[in-house]
């Protein structure tokens, strides 16, 4: 059984060519939970056709004067696509059910959240997520052998300052590597 310090808790994955799966297509996922019994994530990077203000709409929140209202809403992964996740920096505001996964990120789930962003009271640039990946015992360290992954500790810049388009380049720049490398690595597996 792994130890703790094996764990990826608080860490980005960052998909490389050899994912087959189209919608992990150069995904950056940031691990909130990694165990012995499996591991659970968020895609950072992939927006989703609906936007803030529909979310807002279909949980009956008032959000006319909502800044975020034309932000597209993230898919974080495959499973249970109508649960939501805010992804935020730590603030002085107390959400009903959150957790902070490190110094610089929070991820909250309850509605509380919602209705303050929706008056511009929530947390300064927010993503909100819905869907989830995961990953049952041994599967992620599987994959990660396969090749199909590469992680580095999450950064919260690249979370929350690199526009979405760019947040894969950022992340395998954070590894010291660019696209060719990736793609020289991809080749030399193959």
């Amino acid at each position: 059984m792994p130890n703790s310090r094996t764990f990826l808790n608080d860490n980005f994955l960052i998909a490389m060519p050899t994912l087959k799966t189209p919608s992990f297509k150069q995904a950056v996922m940031y691990i909130c939970e990694h165990n012995e019994t499996g591991a659970m994530g968020l895609i950072i990077n992939h927006p989703s056709s609906m936007f803030v203000s529909e979310l807002f709409m279909s949980m009956r929140i008032n959000a006319h004067a909502s800044l975020l209202n034309a932000q597209p809403i993230l898919w974080g992964g495959p499973l249970e696509k109508e649960r939501g996740f805010i992804i935020h920096r730590p603030g002085p505001q107390q959400w009903q059910a959150s957790l902070q996964l490190s110094d610089d990120i929070m991820v909250t789930s309850s509605r509380d959240i919602l209705e303050a962003m929706a008056v511009n009271e929530g947390p300064a640039a927010p993503l909100i997520v819905l869907g989830y990946a995961g990953w049952e015992k041994g599967q992620l360290e599987q994959e990660i052998v396969d090749n199909c992954w590469l992680h580095i500790p999450a950064e919260a810049h690249i979370m929350f300052e690199a526009p979405f388009e760019q947040r894969w380049h950022a992340a395998i720049a954070a590894l010291g590597l660019n696209e060719n490398h990736i793609l020289a690595m991809y080749t030399g597996h193959a």
